[in-house]
């Protein structure tokens, strides 16, 4: 193994998708990650289907897709951790490992002595990264977190879905479980930082992560919005609330999106729809007076888009540099010749289906680039392995466990 994090392991308690997905990043990069999971059922999202994962006659296998999303690269090992051997299984694992991922309830691993306290006692230098929906402090700690709750509740589908008074307006939930994936990926970040903090000064830490406070970070632009001027943002469709023209616009066949980002584009977009007195008029000259003046010019500029189709308009926006595009559906994203060329859709080879579809990580290393080693796993399908070469147990030992299953 040569990945940036070859030289880290990392014992993964968590499932479902946030901590996973941190998981498989830091897998990506090279860390070797020891997937826990429940003898017999394991992390619930390999369940959770259909779809699943077909094998080469085209028959559904047991592996949900939705499992598969997030848990490339890993070692599947199963444990049960409500018994006293598990337990100590896991404690043995955790003295041979950089870092623990794990997404319980506050307080859910006390009471199996896999806490962050407990552990730290055996290995000091542990890097602990709890994920919660609401952290380890606060009146809702004790609340399980989901996604779909927390973008409800941590702003984000106010201000996303159609703008009140239009036809199918309401708060709308992103299409992706998004607040779990940006969590993961602050959990990557933060493993990193505490590692890099650890490689200084031998000290390990605590990493206490919510959802809800996530969420609340993501908000960015909106956030900003609001504390500077106390109004809360509202619902604008696609239509962004500080760039105009920033949104879709109706074709002849279709739709399509323009991102106009300055002065300069706008006029040129302008010239390219036949009407560069826009870009000379007062109210539209400037971005601020564009969006000060939006209810005038974007039913104008939908009035003009309409007569030509999609491609059309792509194709001589793009000759004048005004950033355009369409609107992809899945099928159609990995069609495009710029996805092709990038390498985002791959196969791995699977013990079972003989291949499973896989998308890329999008980070580019030059020295220690992504190493795709091996498929999601099987339910339990290194749990010898590792036991053998982590902690040096023999065939009897390992024999001996699974015969009273505890793994």
């Amino acid at each position: 193994m040569s990945g940036a994090l070859s030289h880290i392991r990392v014992l993964d308690l968590s499932r479902v998708l946030a901590g996973p997905w941190a998981g498989q990043l830091l897998a990506d990069l090279g860390a070797d990650v020891i997937k826990i999971e429940r003898p017999g059922a394991g992390d619930d999202t390999r369940a959770w289907g259909p779809p699943f994962l077909r094998d080469e006659q085209g028959k559904d296998t047991s592996e949900a897709a939705y499992y598969l999303c997030a848990n490339r690269n890993k070692r599947s090992v199963t444990v049960d951790i409500s018994s006293t051997e598990g337990q100590e299984l896991i404690r043995a694992l955790a003295r041979e490992c950089d870092v623990v991922l794990e997404n319980f309830k506050v307080g859910g691993l006390t009471q199996y002595g896999l806490d962050y306290a407990s552990l730290r006692e055996i290995n000091p230098n542990l890097v602990y990264c709890s994920i919660t929906g609401f952290g380890q402090t606060g009146p809702y700690a004790s609340r399980p977190g989901y996604d779909f709750l927390i973008q409800g509740l941590g702003g984000l589908m106010s201000v996303t879905g159609v703008r009140d008074g239009e036809p199918g307006a309401g708060p709308q939930k992103v299409g992706v479980a998004l607040t779990d994936v940006l969590t993961g990926l602050y959990a990557t970040v933060g493993v990193l930082a505490a590692l890099a903090h650890r490689d200084r000064t031998g000290e390990g830490q605590h990493i206490d992560l919510a959802l809800l406070d996530v969420q609340i970070a993501c908000l960015a632009n909106q956030n900003m919005n609001f504390l500077t001027t106390g109004v809360a943002p509202q619902r604008m469709g696609n239509a962004h609330p500080n760039i105009v023209p920033y949104q879709d616009f109706p074709t002849a066949d279709g739709n399509m999106i323009l991102a106009v980002g300055n002065d300069s584009q706008f006029a040129s977009l302008c010239r390219v729809l036949g009407h560069p007195e826009w870009a000379a008029d007062e109210r539209f000259a400037t971005n601020a007076g564009r969006v000060k003046h939006r209810d005038i010019l974007i039913p104008l500029m939908r009035q003009a888009t309409v007569f030509q189709s999609t491609q059309h308009w792509i194709t001589a926006l793009e000759e004048a540099n005004v950033p355009c595009g369409p609107i992809n559906d899945l099928k159609a994203m990995y069609d495009d010749p710029q996805v092709k060329a990038r390498g985002l859709r791959m196969e791995l080879p699977h013990v079972v289906a003989g291949k499973v579809p896989t998308v890329a990580n999008p980070i580019r290393l030059s020295a220690t680039p992504v190493e795709y080693r091996r498929a999601p796993p099987l339910l339990g399908e290194h749990t010898a392995q590792v036991l053998r070469e982590a902690l040096g147990l023999s065939e009897e030992s390992i024999g001996a466990l699974a015969a009273t299953g505890i793994i």
